[in-house]
């Protein structure tokens, strides 16, 4: 069963009878103001790619990754997150809930035990940290920043936990989709440690969902399994092209970092006024309560405002708008909400 995501215009479209074009689409989470691509070398759709096109390297100086990390390019992170579970024999794997559905989906479907996570188990009391939840798994999948909430939890404590995981063969796998933003609280530079796996994406910060290109972070052992897994070519040309000068432009990246921390800001300041709850967020969305969440996600899409809808818990996601007359139809639509 393929789980619900953000986006889906052309199903919002018929079902709501407005036009493609018409719709803010709020509901992804993705940078709108994303990076620009150049042209594409047309020799790139001739030829098959090549791995030695200097790209794990980019990414390496990128996301600050020590030489012992071994780096994977991946068609997108949902890529990895569908072939890391048929990487090990069944086994616990905790999950944070709430948290990006589509981890413990592969987990479960490749036939291991999922284990929810709820985040008071996680925290420390005044006593200090009690870490034995972790004992009773093999595999911890952590979010970081968590989608939806926008938790982060910080180096430190991942550490802490991946120490005490990987005394027993376990795996920490981190998923820092939306890290780009804060990558001071990143665990890329720490990659290379056995049992420690991040994933990284283009699609969030870099505004580059639809290229699908990411890169999975681990130990020598786990990434030579991970390639035997996705096989030759995994990444096309185009897309290690693009991938590669995103990375590389240092500039755009720390624009782009001053620019989303004020549109969150703007985000959040819209959604006080129109009366919400505000639960948390990143740089690229905020959440909030609601009561009735997909009541109010219909009275949205009525005016053409798509945003994502989570229903246990009650929540709703909204990303960012692109300019000042996306902001005025965001706020003029929740001007007409009647529920919360």
């Amino acid at each position: 069963m393929m789980l619900e995501h953000g986006g889906r215009l052309n199903r919002a479209a018929e079902r709501w009878g407005i036009p493609r074009a018409e719709w803010l689409d709020l509901s992804t989470g993705i940078n709108p103001v994303g990076w620009p691509v150049p042209e594409i070398p047309s020799e790139l759709w001739q030829r098959l790619p090549e791995a030695d096109d200097g790209l794990e390297q980019i990414i390496r100086q990128w996301s600050d990754a020590p030489p012992p990390a071994a780096c994977v390019p991946v068609p997108g992170s949902q890529a990895a997150i569908m072939a890391l579970p048929t990487l090990r024999k069944s086994c616990r794997v905790g999950i944070p809930v709430p948290g990006y559905r589509e981890h413990g989906h592969s987990w479960r479907n490749a036939g291991h035990t999922v284990v929810p996570i709820e985040p008071e188990q996680t925290r420390c009391g005044t006593s200090g940290c009690d870490d034995r939840w972790l004992d009773h798994l093999d595999v911890l999948v952590w979010i970081n920043p968590n989608n939806p909430t926008g938790e982060i939890i910080p180096p430190s404590t991942l550490l802490r936990w991946h120490r005490r995981l990987q005394k027993r063969g376990g795996w920490l796998v981190v998923d820092e989709a939306f890290m780009d933003a804060t990558p001071v609280f990143s665990l890329c530079p720490h990659a290379g440690r056995p049992g420690l796996i991040v994933l990284r994406s283009l699609g969030k910060f870099f505004g580059l969902a639809g290229v699908r290109a990411g890169a999975v972070l681990a130990d020598p052992a786990v990434a030579d399994a991970l390639k035997t897994v996705l096989g030759p070519w995994p990444l096309g040309g185009p897309a290690r092209f693009v991938m590669a000068q995103a990375l590389s432009d240092k500039g755009w990246q720390l624009h782009a970092r001053v620019r989303l921390r004020q549109s969150a800001s703007r985000l959040r300041e819209v959604l006080e006024v129109a009366g919400f709850e505000l639960l948390g967020g990143s740089a690229l969305f905020q959440t909030v309560r609601a009561d009735n969440p997909q009541a109010l996600a219909d009275q949205l899409a009525e005016q053409g405002v798509l945003v994502r809808v989570f229903e246990q818990p009650g929540m709703l996601r909204f990303g960012l708008a692109a300019d000042g007359s996306q902001w005025r139809r965001l706020e003029g639509a929740l001007a007409e909400k009647t529920c919360d």
